[in-house]
């Protein structure tokens, strides 16, 4: 059983994280970052004021957190990050040049001032393990971030076939009127719903 607090610390372990942002005509941007700061809940991490990174998340918000483990953990944290407070800016960044001196190596002395510090504190988070049999899916919401339903929903036209049963990879489809999949070791393959006769099973 996996919780918020595992999921940051294993972000803390991988380390490099991608951070995936939208651009002015909605296209995706991803870039690796590794200036993160966990205090609590709150992730607070750094980028120059010039850069498109900056820019895409003063204008839109929107960032997507990925990491991977060596356990083939996939941890996806969604939400909307905020610049952190003009008074609170110089001490939340000498905390990650401390936590992470190879800064003052890309920022020497003053240039440091181009920095500017973001915050995510609302997000939800998506834990997707490979490694079990069958395997994990989890999902948890921070703050008051509410987590997007995802997956397959089997609807009352269901027949009790069982065709569904028999493609599940996972083998997580249980009998019943109608028949039930458990979302937590879903693999949203769509398997089922592609082999359904009666096409009785919907994407959420």
């Amino acid at each position: 059983m996996t919780d918020i607090e595992t999921c940051l610390k294993k972000l803390g372990y991988v380390g490099v994280l991608d951070f995936a942002t939208v651009d002015e005509t909605g296209a995706p941007q991803v870039r690796n970052i590794s200036a993160i700061h966990y205090a609590g809940t709150t992730l607070y991490f750094l980028t120059a004021r010039g850069k498109y990174f900056a820019s895409q998340l003063k204008n839109d918000g929107r960032v997507q957190i990925l990491g991977y483990t060596k356990y083939k953990e996939t941890i996806r944290l969604s939400g909307r990050a905020v610049e952190v407070p003009e008074y609170e800016q110089i001490k939340w960044r000498d905390i990650l040049y401390k936590e992470q001196p190879y800064l003052e190596n890309v920022y020497p002395g003053e240039t440091k001032n181009i920095d500017t510090m973001f915050m995510l504190k609302d997000y939800t988070i998506e834990y997707f393990c490979l490694s079990t049999r069958p395997i994990t899916r989890e999902y948890f919401k921070v703050g008051s971030a509410e987590p997007l339903k995802k997956g397959y929903h089997i609807t009352d036209s269901c027949i009790g076939c069982g065709t569904c049963q028999t493609v599940c990879p996972q083998g997580v489809i249980a009998a019943g009127v109608p028949f039930v999949i458990d979302a937590n070791h879903c693999l949203h393959c769509g398997n089922c719903a592609e082999n359904c006769p009666v096409e009785a099973i919907e994407r959420i």
